[in-house]
This record gives C-alpha cells, structure tokens and sequence, in this order.
C-alpha cells in the first residue's frame, strides 16, 4: 500500500472528512483529494500535519512500520 493509501483508509476509518483535513493543511479538498488519489505528489512538509491529526506513526504511512502509532511511556 502507498502512503497515499494509507492516510486514505485512515482518514475513512477515523470518519474524517477530506474537507476536514484540507482546512488543517490550508488547502482546497481539490487540491488534497488529488494527493490521496496520487495524481499530485504531496509536498512532504505535509506529512507531519497529517500524521498528527490523524494520530499515525510517519513510519506506518511511509511503509516502515505496520504499527500506526507509537506507543506512548506510561
């Protein structure tokens, strides 16, 4: 699966809007759904904004990792 992929099943799972995150990235859905879709390469400053509001490990959504997200120290 490629990132564009996994932040997709993840914002669909999580029942979050492309609406939702373009407006956390400053964006037009447009511009983001073409991202997910993989027409546009997704500038990588973006990666860290996603990551965190979807509350997923940059790892998982580049393929290094199969866990989504860290643990955290208790």
């Amino acid at each position: 699966m490629y990132y564009n992929e996994k932040i997709q099943y993840v914002r669909e799972m999580e029942n979050i809007t492309q609406k939702e995150i373009a407006d956390y990235l400053g964006i037009k859905q447009q511009q983001y759904a073409r991202y997910e879709k993989g027409v546009n390469i997704m500038p990588v400053t973006y990666l860290p904004k996603i990551c965190e509001y979807l509350n997923v490990s940059a790892d998982y959504v580049l393929g290094l990792n199969e866990k989504k997200r860290e643990k955290t120290p208790n």
